[in-house]
Parts: structure tokens; C-alpha cells; sequence
């Protein structure tokens, strides 16, 4: 797989920007960072537009947790009156409201919990459709080179692990850690307000808690980013082992691909092992914390009834309050975790949405809806150069050739002189970086990307079919085509016998990437694909070299005769190609060695006979046949 070093750059710099703090434990932890801090959280701060859309709604969201979570702080409070005051006199009428009280307080807590779930279920739910949607279209127009460069897993994982963790993050996380800290704060002012001696006990409490997640935040971030990456990793090799599993079994290599996936299983365990260490750590500090915090208070309390300066109800009221609060700082520990990978999260979402568009219109947008308007068809290679972006040595240098309207031209080299990049250049799959390519005399980077694409229609070696129908994947050719052309592009392309003795018809589903369908008869429905629309340029990169050369022959002779005036650039690697052409341009280390004829061709140039005759050769022996 080629791999892009600028792209593998700015991934590197894109991993040490996300993860970080974000207000957890203690509102004077984060207003005590500056700059380096707000950096840390920046990923999901570009959310914001999003959330700006719906934030009447979001802080409704935020005030009903803060009311279901802060509500419960009132109950302390009326256990204390309860115990200094009906209790302490004898007074049972007294008992009927604080009792009633605690009751509608747990009902008011259950409703503001439900409608907060009701509420924010559907926001969400809406944004990570729409994040999808984005990060879906931004692979779209992202250049082929790009692709290649990544891993699919990895992108696998960005669109639906990664996707899913924010969209938990933003329904739970975000209102929550903004709500804690505001209810330990809350608590803890009313625990000074009860005896100042019961807040400072919290307060003291609040400094190694600071001081944990501080050391805790750094590690599980790093953490969290490996094993996040090594997740797109095993979904890789679990899409290359199922895609290719023809191969393993073939080759016996079905231990081989298990040994693989086993390795990469083992250290993502050791990752969610070390995150589960860290994960203990914590817990087990934030947990002894409010331990000793409440063990403190009813030791000072017992302290201060003995000596008269405080009461029963208030020790039993600061007890109560610190349980209150024990769930808000245990949860910190869950939360920091959560945020800590959302981040991660963030920042590997980002890092798609802002690869750059190498290949837009001219003014640096992507046109949706073109007028293709009248062209000749005329198509010319004008001084081309070309190299991939990882190295600096030419594929294509100085290239030169026409191709007149309505023109075959064969074009044949050896394996690795650059004649796939040549066909990939037309419909803009990669870039030249020197000359141009022109149709009817416009540089195509001056057309618009989806004006060019309808008007170059491409068919390649390697045949691509989605999970759908015959008909809907011979469609993709010409939107909006009915039965009777679908049926004509097969005839063209002679599937349209084997197409029929399918269960179903044109309407067959052929699974995924079409592998209930033999080699040859993937290839022709690609064929028909790409000739259903009429184009005005047709570029065929081999698409018949898995059929015999009869059917080749036949299928080439009603392309010429049903597109008399498209103009046809086709990857030759047979004799029998190359004589159908109208003309043959020989492609040597990336230059053209020799134009002409096929029969020029054979009688003037060595190098052009060497590769028709390996090719005749070849055809002599009886290449397979495969229907």
C-alpha cells in the first residue's frame, strides 16, 4: 500500500494536538490553565457550530442535569431540621411536611432525569447523522492518492466507533462534567454554611484529587489514543482477511491471518489492560478521598456535639451532604475517562475533515449539479509529468499525444511504464504535477470535477461492484436509466445472455463487490457500466482481460459501432486490442517510444513487437475463457 509522508506528517502533528483535560474535578483546574489547556480540548471545541444551532435546547439539557443532580442536596438539609427540630421535641405533627418534602423532591429528580433523556436523545442523535454525513462526503472528493494512503479500517473506525463515543459524549459526558463540579461546589459552600470546619475538610480533600488527575489525564490520553488507533488496525485486517479470503484459503495462509489478527488482539488487550490499571488507580483514589472526607466529618462532628458547638441534626445533615457528594466526585473518574477518549475521538475525526481537496474546481469549490453543455471530445496530453506524492521520481515525464474526437487509441507498455496512471489522470483521479491534459483545448483542472466526470466515463482491470442489483450497479453509469438501456449496455458489452440465466434477472443481487460472479462477468457488467451514459471520452484500463479474446473481439466491435463518437483511450496488453485501434501509442518509462498503426507499429518498432509478441505468445497458449 503506498504511503503519502506529508499525509503521515500532518497525521503525527494531528495526534499530539487532541486529548487533554477538560473541566473535571475542579473548576480552579481548569480556569488555572491557560492557553496549553484550551489547545488540549480545541478538537471538540469545533464542534460549537453544530451545537450553536441547537443551544437553546442543549441548555435545557444542561439546567434539568443540574436540577436532578443539585435537587438532592435539599434532602440533607431537611434531614438535619427533621432530627433538630420534630425529633428533638417530640413534635410528630412536624414530621408531615419534611417527609412529604424528601418525596416530591425524588419525583421532581425522576422527571427532570426522563425529560432530559427525552430531550437530548433526538439532538444528538441529529448531529452524529450530520457528522457522518460529513465525514461520508469529505471521502467522497478526497483524491485517490489519499485514500491509498490510509488504512479503510482506520477510516472504518473514525465513522463508527469514533462517531458513536462522541455522540454518548455529547448526550451524557459534556452535561455532566459541566454539572458536577457545580454540585460539589454547591455542596460543599453548604457544608461550610453548616459548620465552616465540615467545608474545609472538602477543600483539603479537593488537592490530592487535583493532584491525581493531573498525573492520571497525560497517561490514559496516550493510552487511549493507541488503543483507539489499533482498533482501525484489527478492522483492517478483519476487511482485507474477508475480502481476500480466496487468497488465504488458496495459499493455506488462513493461520497466517489468524496469527495476525491474534497479535493485533493481544495488544489492543494490553492497551485496554494498561487503560483498566490506570482506570483502578483513580477510582481508587477518588473513592478513599470522600471516604476519609466523611470519616472526618463525623469524627469532628462527635467532636463538637460533645462540646456543645454544633448539633446532632447538622453532623448527621454534613454526613448526609458528603454522601450526596460522593457520587458526583466517583464519577469523575468515569467521566475524565469518557472525555479523555472523546477527544481522541475529535481529533481523528478532524484529521478527515481537514485533509485538503487536492482536486476541486477551479475556484476551489466541487460543482453538484453541471451543465456538460456540447464537446467534441478531443483529448490531449499536453507536456505531462507525473510522480506519486511519497517520491520525486517521475511515472509519466514530458508526455505528449492526441487523441481526435471520435478516435480509438491503444495504448501498450511494459508492467510499471506508467499506463494506469495515464488513464487515471483523465477523469482526474490524480493530478498531473507538470503540463496539463486537455479536452477540446481546456485544461481539465479548469472544468468543473463533475462536468468532466460525466463526460469521462472509465472502466478498469480490477472491476468494482456494490452490494446491490445488476441493474442498480450498471445504473450507477447513467442515473435515472430505465430497464431497456440497462439491457442494451449488456448486450454491448455481451452479458446480456449470462445476466438472464441469473435468478432474477437484471434485478439479481451480486453480493458484495459482485464475488458471487466469475472474473470475466464482473468485468463486462463494469464494461456496461461505463458505457450506458454515451460518453464523450471513454477510458478502458484493460476491462476485458479476464474474457476470451473472442468475446473481447466482439465486444470491441460494438463499442465502435454504438459509440461512433466517443473517443476511446484503452489500456492494450493483446494483439487483438491493438489492431481494433485506430491508432497505437507505445509507452516507454513513462514517454511515448512510438505512434502509429498496429501494423506500423509492427513493422518499425523492436520493442512494440517484443510486447506483441509476448502478448500473441500468450494468446497462442489460450488464455482462459472464463464466462
Amino acid at each position: 500500500m503506498r504511503r503519502v509522508t506529508g499525509l503521515s506528517s500532518a497525521r503525527s502533528k494531528a495526534t499530539e494536538l487532541p486529548c487533554g483535560q477538560t473541566g473535571v474535578p475542579s473548576l480552579l483546574w481548569t480556569v488555572s490553565q491557560s492557553g496549553t489547556r484550551l489547545a488540549t480540548v480545541h478538537p471538540l471545541l469545533r464542534f460549537w457550530p453544530d451545537v450553536r444551532e441547537r443551544i437553546g435546547v442543549y441548555i435545557l439539557v444542561l439546567l434539568l442535569t443540574l436540577f436532578a443532580n443539585g435537587i438532592q442536596l435539599l434532602v440533607p438539609l431537611i434531614t438535619g431540621h427533621i432530627i433538630d427540630g420534630p425529633i428533638a421535641h417530640g413534635d410528630l405533627d412536624g414530621l408531615w411536611w419534611p417527609v412529604l418534602g424528601v418525596l416530591a423532591i425524588g419525583i421532581a429528580e425522576a422527571l427532570a432525569l426522563w425529560a432530559r433523556r427525552m430531550v437530548v436523545a433526538p439532538v444528538v442523535s441529529a448531529w452524529e447523522v450530520k457528522w457522518r454525513s460529513r465525514l461520508f462526503d469529505r471521502l467522497q472528493y478526497t483524491s485517490v492518492a489519499i485514500h491509498d494512503s490510509w488504512e479503510s479500517g482506520q477510516l472504518l473506525s473514525r465513522a463508527i466507533n469514533d462517531l458513536s463515543q462522541l455522540r454518548r459524549f455529547f448526550a451524557f459526558g459534556i452535561p455532566f462534567l459541566l454539572v458536577m463540579p457545580l454540585v460539589i461546589i454547591v455542596g460543599t459552600i453548604m457544608l461550610t454554611a453548616l459548620q465552616p470546619i465540615f467545608g474545609l475538610i472538602m477543600l483539603v480533600m479537593a488537592v490530592p484529587t487535583i493532584v491525581t488527575v493531573s498525573i492520571f489525564e497525560k497517561r490514559y490520553r496516550e493510552t487511549s489514543r493507541q488503543s483507539q488507533d489499533t482498533v482501525g488496525e484489527i478492522a483492517t485486517a478483519v476487511e482485507e482477511s474477508i475480502q481476500g479470503i480466496r487468497i488465504l484459503k488458496s495459499f493455506g495462509r488462513s493461520p497466517w491471518a489468524a496469527a495476525r489478527f491474534s497479535s493485533l488482539s493481544t495488544k489492543l488487550r494490553g492497551l485496554e489492560i494498561r487503560k483498566a490499571k490506570l482506570d483502578s488507580w483513580f477510582w481508587s483514589v477518588l473513592l478513599l478521598l470522600p471516604t476519609l472526607a466523611q470519616a472526618a466529618i463525623v469524627g469532628v462532628g462527635t467532636w463538637g456535639v460533645v462540646e456543645g458547638w454544633t448539633t446532632i441534626g447538622a453532623v448527621v445533615a454534613g454526613v448526609t451532604i458528603s454522601m450526596v457528594l460522593r457520587m458526583p466526585i466517583e464519577m469523575l473518574g468515569f467521566l475524565l475517562a469518557d472525555a479523555l477518549m472523546s477527544l481522541t475521538a475529535a481529533a481523528r475525526y478532524w484529521e478527515v475533515i481537514d485533509i485538503r481537496h487536492e482536486i476541486t474546481d477551479a475556484d476551489g469549490t466541487i460543482a453538484d449539479d453541471p451543465d456538460v453543455g456540447h464537446h467534441r471530445g478531443e483529448l490531449v496530453f499536453d507536456d505531462v509529468d507525473f510522480h506519486f506524492a511519497d517520491t520525486e521520481v517521475n511515472t509519466l515525464t514530458a508526455l505528449d499525444l492526441r487523441i481526435a474526437p471520435g478516435q480509438t487509441l491503444a495504448l501498450v507498455g511494459t508492467t510499471g511504464a506508467g499506463k494506469t496512471t495515464v488513464a487515471a489522470l483523465v477523469p482526474r483521479l490524480q493530478d498531473v504535477t507538470g503540463g496539463a491534459v486537455r479536452i477540446d483545448g481546456v485544461d481539465i483542472r479548469d472544468m468543473p470535477v463533475n462536468e468532466l466526470r460525466r463526460l469521462v466515463s472509465v472502466s478498469f482491470e480490477d472491476p468494482i461492484l456494490f452490494s446491490a442489483s445488476v441493474a442498480e450497479n450498471v445504473a450507477m453509469g447513467s442515473p435515472g436509466a430505465g430497464d431497456d438501456e440497462i439491457r442494451r449496455a449488456l448486450e454491448i458489452v455481451c452479458a446480456k445472455d449470462f445476466v438472464e440465466r441469473l435468478p432474477n434477472g437484471i434485478d439479481t443481487e451480486v453480493g458484495e463487490q459482485g464475488l458471487s460472479l466469475s472474473g470475466g462477468q464482473r468485468q463486462r457488467l463494469a464494461l456496461a457500466r461505463a458505457v450506458i451514459g454515451k460518453p464523450r471520452i471513454l477510458v478502458l484500463d484493460d476491462p476485458l482481460s479476464a474474457v476470451d479474446v473472442d468475446t473481447e473481439d466482439r465486444v470491441q466491435r460494438a463499442l465502435r459501432e454504438i459509440l461512433p463518437e466517443s473517443t476511446t483511450l484503452v489500456i492494450a496488453h493483446r494483439p487483438s486490442t491493438a489492431a481494433l485501434a485506430d491508432v497505437v501509442a507505445v509507452l516507454d518509462e513513462g514517454r511515448i517510444a512510438a505512434l502509429g498503426t498496429h501494423e506500423e507499429l509492427l513493422a518499425t518498432s523492436p520493442l512494440y513487437r517484443e510486447l506483441m509478441g509476448a502478448g500473441a505468445m500468450t494468446e497462442s497458449r489460450g488464455t482462459g475463457a472464463e464466462e
